[in-house]
């Protein structure tokens, strides 16, 4: 049997919330709030008090740095400006400007239970943030939620399946980030190659045949029209070395792609250079299919090399740290981040005989193949997770 409560029946929050009958917070919880960067300064490696940000962000702070401002319990969170953000913590902790719940019987409502609940409610939840710049909750809405509570028994089930599951997401997400050190430590080994036979060192305007970019949409036609059909990559559609398009693409109409095709003259085995963004600047991938049925924009570098050289070695070189050094200085730090074309140009790779970069990148490859599986079984898992939380959560 499952019982139905108002958000405000069961649980206590850390303040009293204007446009709240008074009726509905009997009495609050009260917590120190630090401002953001605040806790920056306090952040230490070896930490032992938690803080709670109102991102998912993990850190720590000294109980020396914060004495008499610590908090401990068992909570569920959500930002009180920004954007939905639902977390739990059980333990000690110091806390950003976050609004704060526990349950006010843990024999009737599990916290746990409850922040499952409120995950599974996140896009609602979201719809309670209102404002012209920054969004704040409407509190009135979060507390008249109506909470399903079965039985405490079932609760807790309903919490050990879903810890299982965020249990192993948590695991493949550690073993990614594993993976990653890896690919980027033998990545940078295997690139430093200076002084080596063999060996020259070039710029990518001495290795380039042609460099060409896309079109600007405000000055050459629109996106998103009711006859675009055709995906207009940017450096958004740009990661983990692969063009990925999907519905968030934006598009363009048939004239448009001619008119850019003309001009980026896109085919397989182009190197794409992301060169503005905030994010973006220096994602990269290699065209390894092109049937004209898509496009880029002005933001990206399209590089055919010359013959002996294999574009996916360049963008190895151009992910490596200590070549990086050289044009991640360059990139302007404006509200919008943008690498020149010519301060790619002047970059310099060190150029081993064509046999050499094909085993260079045959490894690297292998990194890469293997990351992709995990972040695979990530996605699956992640699917799995939120379709049994929802099918958990949902009671009729």
């Amino acid at each position: 049997m499952v019982e139905w409560k108002r958000m405000w029946e069961v649980t206590t929050w850390d303040k009293k919330f204007s446009g709240v009958d008074k009726l509905m917070q009997p009495t609050v919880l009260k917590y120190h709030y630090y401002l953001a960067n605040e806790l920056a300064e306090l952040e230490r490696p070896n930490g032992d008090i938690r803080i709670l940000y109102t991102t998912d962000k993990e850190a720590f702070v000294d109980s020396d740095d914060v004495e008499g401002n610590i908090s401990e319990g068992e909570v569920v969170t959500i930002p009180w400006g920004g954007n939905v953000n639902i977390q739990y913590y059980k333990g000690r902790f110091v806390t950003a400007d976050n609004r704060i719940a526990t349950s006010n019987n843990v024999d009737y409502l599990c916290n746990k239970y409850l922040y499952y609940w409120m995950l599974s409610q996140k896009e609602e939840i979201g719809m309670f943030y209102r404002g012209a710049g920054i969004k704040h909750p409407s509190m009135l809405s979060v507390l008249t939620m109506l909470v399903p509570i079965p039985s405490i028994s079932e609760q807790q089930r309903i919490v050990d399946i879903l810890d299982t599951f965020t249990s192993s997401i948590e695991n493949l997400k550690e073993q990614i980030a594993l993976r990653r050190k890896q690919y980027e430590y033998y990545r940078d080994q295997l690139l430093d190659i200076e002084g080596k036979d063999g060996v020259e060192w070039k710029s990518i305007d001495e290795i380039k045949r042609s460099l060409k970019t896309g079109l600007n949409p405000r000055q050459n036609f629109k996106l998103n029209t009711s006859t675009a059909e055709f995906p207009y990559i940017t450096g958004k559609d740009i990661y983990n070395n692969q063009i990925n398009i999907s519905d968030n693409t934006d598009k363009i109409d048939a004239a448009a792609i001619s008119i850019i095709n003309k001009r980026a003259c896109l085919e397989k085995g182009l190197l794409l250079f992301a060169s503005t963004g905030c994010g973006t600047v220096g994602r990269m991938a290699i065209i390894k299919d092109y049937n004209h049925d898509w496009a880029i924009s002005e933001t990206l570098y399209a590089i055919k090399f010359i013959s002996d050289i294999l574009p996916d070695y360049v963008m190895q070189c151009l992910y490596a740290n200590y070549i990086k050094k050289q044009y991640e200085p360059k990139i302007s730090r404006g509200s919008v981040p943008h690498l020149k074309v010519a301060d790619l140009l002047k970059v310099n790779i060190p150029i081993p005989s064509i046999i050499e970069q094909q085993r260079i990148v045959s490894i690297l490859d292998t990194f890469e193949a293997s990351i992709a599986n995990l972040e695979a079984q990530l996605a699956q898992r992640e699917k799995q997770y939120e379709y049994y939380r929802n099918k958990l959560l949902t009671f009729e």
